[in-house]
């Protein structure tokens, strides 16, 4: 198996960038969602509120500044704030988790405000400030703003056979999913259909990773992240038919990368495009209450 696909989301629920490589972090990819939108009690907002965010493209600059451009053409660059700095903290929320985060300067409010709505764009100044849920972790494991964990992992295999799956219970006039809908950092190719659900430690490169639970899917998959338009039930009807672990339509593992022996400080290693994948550890652990 390898690894052929590497994305990284500046802002949380924003549009991807697809580099040939990225570094690894302890709470997942380097320049990954350190950055959201909160709205007025502090909770983020994505694409399940407001589609149009995943239509403003994102850029980092090597010096930390993000650069956002909305479809219309309009851009700002915003420089990353800081506790250091001074910059004002808000009190904002992920899934029920508080934490704190640097509010970016008011030209950024700004221009958010004029182009998505009223709401607040912050900065996560100290990855460290967010656990990950202790239920599938070990204890020091934190998370960026992502929903829940470090990476999430997805397969082509897996992918064509959803797309099978949909294309016979709709022979005419059904669309082909790209992986894009499923907005994944690490996507890998070759194996069979559904294998990652059995994983349970992987080596990708020279990087090992934990693979801790399935990703229960949302509105956001049906969501064309070209177009920003809801384009209808599937892949959840699908999912929900033929694919439920823990309950939930499922797509994609979740992941916590591992600290190489001898390796101190932030960056763990580089993930490469073409990095070979290997199964360490196996066994299948979710049942499946899909319907047949």
């Amino acid at each position: 198996m390898q690894l052929t696909g590497l994305h990284v989301y500046p802002v949380k629920s924003m549009y991807r960038l697809s580099p040939d490589s990225a570094r690894v972090e302890p709470w997942g990819l380097a320049g990954d969602r350190r950055w959201m939108l909160a709205d007025a009690t502090g909770r983020f907002v994505s694409q399940r509120e407001n589609p149009a965010l995943g239509q403003v493209r994102t850029e980092l600059t090597p010096a930390g500044t993000l650069v956002l451009t909305a479809p219309g053409g309009s851009r700002v660059e915003i420089p990353a704030p800081s506790v250091a700095a001074g910059d004002q903290l808000a009190d904002v929320e992920v899934w029920g988790t508080r934490f704190l985060a640097a509010e970016a300067e008011k030209e950024a409010q700004l221009w958010i405000a004029e182009q998505l709505g009223d709401y607040r764009l912050v900065h996560l100044d100290d990855p460290r400030a967010r656990p990950v849920d202790p239920d599938f972790s070990s204890p020091g494991d934190t998370v960026s703003m992502a929903d829940g964990f470090p990476l999430l992992l997805t397969t082509t295999a897996s992918l064509a056979e959803l797309n099978a799956l949909i294309a016979e219970a709709e022979p005419e006039g059904h669309e082909t999913l790209p992986m894009e809908r499923f907005r994944p950092s690490v996507v890998v190719s070759g194996g069979e259909p559904w294998a990652e659900d059995g994983w349970r430690r992987i080596r990708i490169g020279d990087l090992t990773f934990r693979v801790v639970k399935p990703c229960g899917r949302c509105v956001v998959t049906t969501t064309d992240q070209e177009s920003g338009e809801r384009r209808g039930p599937e892949p959840l009807r699908t999912l929900a038919r033929h694919h439920r672990l823990l309950k939930k339509a499922a797509f994609g593992q979740n992941l916590i990368p591992e600290r190489p022996a001898g390796v101190e400080g932030d960056v763990l290693g580089t993930l490469r495009l073409g990095d070979e994948v290997e199964v360490l550890e196996d066994g299948m652990r979710w049942p499946s209450d899909r319907l047949v």
